[in-house]
Parts: C-alpha cells; sequence; structure tokens
C-alpha cells in the first residue's frame, strides 16, 4: 500500500504522471468506444470542457505549461501488452472475448488526437476534435487531469506533517462512511469516481478500502486500470453522448425523436444482449418511457443520473408493471451525486421492491470538504461533454434542467420534439 502522504510530499513528476494507461479510464468507455468504432467511425465530433463553477478559476490556479505537460504525456500513451492481453481474454459480464480483434488491433495503435488550449476569464477553454472513436477516449483522462493539478495546487502549500494529517482525517471520513454501508442489508455498490477523482493514488486506495470494508458488497470499480490491477469487476454500460451524437446526426423530427432508440438498437446488436441498462434522461426521462417501444421493457434495469432519484426511480418502476414486468426482477443503479446519506435513503425505499445498486462517485474519491485551509480540496462540478457532431450542435435537456447545454434555438426545439413539459432545477452537487 503506497504511503500516500509521503509521496505527495516527494512528488516527482516522472514517478506520478496523473494519467498513467490509455485505460486509466471509466470502462464504459471502452464499451461505447467498440460500439461506435463499428457504427459510426467516420463521425466527427467535438468535445469540450465544461467548468458549471465559474468560481473556481482553474487557468489561475492551474499553471498552463503543467497542464500542456500532462496532456501531451497521454498523448505518448500506448496500450501495453498487458493492458491488451487483460482487455481481450478477460471475462467480463460473464461474457469472453468482449472485445473483437479489429476493435484491440485498432486499440493498439492508438494515438489520442491533438487538443486545443487557451486562456479566457479565468477558465482553460480545451477543447479535442476528430473521429468520434478517438476523441471520446480524451474526456475521462481530460478531466482526471485538471482535477488533480487542482487538488496538487492546494497541496504544494502543506508541508509534511500537515500533508499526513489529511489523509489520515480522509481515510478516517471515507472508513466511517464505510462503516455505515456495512449496516445496509443486500447493499452492492461500485466506484464511479475516476473522471472528478482527487487523484490515482486517492482513488485506487479508495478501491482497496471498500473491498476490504464491505466484501461482497462492493461489486467493482468504473476503473479498468485499476480494476485490473487490484482484481477486481471492471463496471460500466454507456452514456449520454450517444443519444446526444445521434439526436445530432439526426435528419428531422421524426428521426430526432427516434434517436434515443436508435442507440439503444444498436447497442443491443453490438453486445448480443448483455449490458442491457437504459440510461433515459438525456433527453427527459418521462418522455422517454412514454414513447419507449416494448422490447426495452425486457432490458436488465435503468441507471438513475439526474432530476430527483427517488421519483425518477418510481416512473421506472410503473413503466415495468405498465408493460408486465415484475419490478423485483429489474435492476435500478443510482449514480448522480451520490453520498452516503443518500445511499442509505434510496436502498431504505428501494430494496426489495427492485434490484438495488450503486455508482459512488466524486463523494467517494474526492470528498476533501472542510479539510483542508479555507477548503480549497473541495471538489467541484466539471464535465467534458461533445458540442458538436459533423458540425451539428449538440444538446443535452436531462430531468434536471441545471444540466441542460446546447444553443437556445436546440434547447427549444429539443423541447418541443420531446414534448419536455415543466421541470424543477436541482442543485448540480458535483
Amino acid at each position: 500500500m503506497v504511503e500516500i502522504a509521503t509521496r505527495v510530499h516527494n512528488q516527482k513528476w516522472k514517478i506520478d504522471p496523473i494519467v498513467r494507461s490509455l485505460i486509466d479510464t471509466d470502462f464504459y468507455k471502452l464499451l461505447m468506444c467498440q460500439s461506435v468504432f463499428r457504427h459510426k467511425p467516420d463521425t466527427q465530433v467535438t468535445f469540450s470542457l465544461i467548468n458549471r463553477n465559474k468560481d473556481v478559476r482553474l487557468s489561475d490556479l492551474i499553471d498552463e505549461d503543467d497542464l500542456r505537460a500532462q496532456l501531451d504525456h497521454i498523448r505518448s500513451l500506448r496500450l501495453s501488452r498487458g493492458e491488451s492481453t487483460f482487455l481481450r481474454g478477460n471475462t467480463f459480464y460473464g461474457k469472453r472475448q468482449m472485445f473483437s480483434s479489429d476493435f484491440m488491433e485498432w486499440m493498439e495503435q492508438l494515438e489520442l488526437p491533438s487538443y486545443h488550449l487557451e486562456k479566457k476569464d479565468g477558465q482553460y477553454e480545451l477543447s479535442f476534435s476528430g473521429s468520434w472513436p478517438e476523441v471520446m477516449l480524451w474526456e475521462v483522462p481530460a478531466l482526471a487531469v485538471i482535477m488533480e493539478l487542482y487538488s496538487r495546487a492546494a497541496l504544494r502549500r502543506m508541508e509534511k506533517f500537515e500533508l499526513q494529517v489529511l489523509y489520515a482525517r480522509a481515510m478516517t471520513k471515507l472508513w466511517e462512511k464505510i462503516e455505515r454501508l456495512r449496516k445496509l442489508k443486500g447493499l452492492k455498490i461500485a466506484d464511479f469516481g475516476t473522471r472528478r477523482r482527487h487523484s490515482f493514488l486517492w482513488q485506487d486506495w479508495c478501491v482497496q478500502a471498500m473491498s476490504e470494508g464491505l466484501g461482497e458488497a462492493f461489486i467493482g470499480t468504473s476503473n479498468c486500470l485499476i480494476a485490473m490491477r487490484r482484481e477486481v469487476e471492471a463496471i460500466g454500460t454507456n452514456a449520454h453522448e450517444m443519444p446526444m451524437i445521434y439526436a445530432a446526426l439526426a435528419n428531422g423530427d421524426a428521426e430526432l425523436a427516434n434517436a434515443p432508440y436508435k442507440v439503444l438498437q444498436d447497442w443491443q446488436e453490438e453486445h448480443d444482449g448483455n449490458l442491457r441498462i437504459i440510461l433515459p434522461d438525456t433527453f427527459g426521462t418521462p418522455q422517454f418511457l412514454r414513447n419507449a417501444p416494448g422490447w426495452l421493457a425486457s432490458w436488465t434495469g435503468m441507471r438513475i443520473d439526474s432530476g430527483v432519484p427517488a421519483e425518477t426511480a418510481e416512473q421506472a418502476i410503473a413503466w415495468w408493471q405498465a408493460h408486465g414486468e415484475d419490478p423485483r426482477e429489474k435492476l435500478l443503479i443510482f449514480s448522480d451525486g451520490l453520498d452516503v446519506e443518500g445511499i442509505e435513503a434510496l436502498h431504505q425505499q428501494f430494496f426489495g421492491r427492485v434490484k438495488v445498486s450503486f455508482g459512488w462517485g466524486t463523494l467517494l474519491t474526492n470528498d476533501f470538504r472542510e479539510l483542508a485551509p479555507d477548503n480549497t480540496l473541495a471538489a467541484f462540478s466539471l464535465v467534458c461533454k461533445v458540442i458538436s457532431a459533423d458540425g451539428r450542435p449538440t444538446v443535452k435537456l436531462s430531468d434536471n434542467p441545471s444540466k441542460s447545454m446546447g444553443p437556445v434555438d436546440e434547447i427549444a426545439r429539443y423541447s418541443r420534439v420531446f414534448q419536455i413539459g415543466e421541470q424543477v432545477a436541482q442543485k448540480i452537487v458535483v
């Protein structure tokens, strides 16, 4: 086990690059990438960094040369032989050879495309453009780099013993959460904290703590590299970028309205009936369920990632019942802004009515709130989203209008097509 405080105090860039591998990313990125590689390899996209907390002036806190050095290092990474063997030969979700030979041959030659970086109004404008399968793999490492450089800027002002006390308090804080979670009968929980983690070393420590503290209740990590090294399950399915891009490429309102379901048709074909988890909220969960084709009701479950999670879960249960499905045989995965209190409440409300699982993100791997002077290590809401596809703007509506994005006129059009009614804005936690 790495002694993190000492490592931070003696930090040397070449020992601790922020991103260590092309598979130091969320597993669902690799699953989606294979689907995109097969179905839409030539689509040209742009992803852009978006800081939802404008009061966090990133360009004042993070040195531009340090940021460029880390981004350039990521571009130098190649899939190692051991990583390739792991992806080619391991069993994921009960399926061997999840990744096809042609996709793996492409991955083994992959170099991430170049980036555009400049300072503007206290923020960094960071964007990536090129073919969808290549550019999409920038999202998670770009976020991890920004978040860890932000953390390092605060840690640099702390001395050795102060760092030791900081990490001791952070470890105690997490362990107390784990002790509370132990009391939840039938708990199933995974680490979803790669993209906004405090650091790679800290995420790795959190995974080990969860594994030891929760035993079988801890079902894995979204981080593919840590899953390989710690011999735990790699967890993930799909994300919002796929319906956002399919929708942007749609011609006419009818094709736009069908775009979220076309994504899932392609996904089902790609994975032969595995990984059948619906993410319904890209353009609003109520509308998605209202117009969803009947064959989707037979899928394994649904991930709840915006809005009021308990309300959305009730909508999912009602939808399954209306289609003659037994909700007790379905899986709900909660993954939005979770911390221990929310996990306890949702588990109490839904355990036994459905199968319940949790993807615990930023407040697992980056909860240093109130632990550093002036709260300088508190996490904030940073995302890297696709903003265009083949020259067309992308849109996300979400169940939480605070997470909506896209040009105003396109948001209005999507809201009309997807029949978005009145929504109540929810505070974005992280």
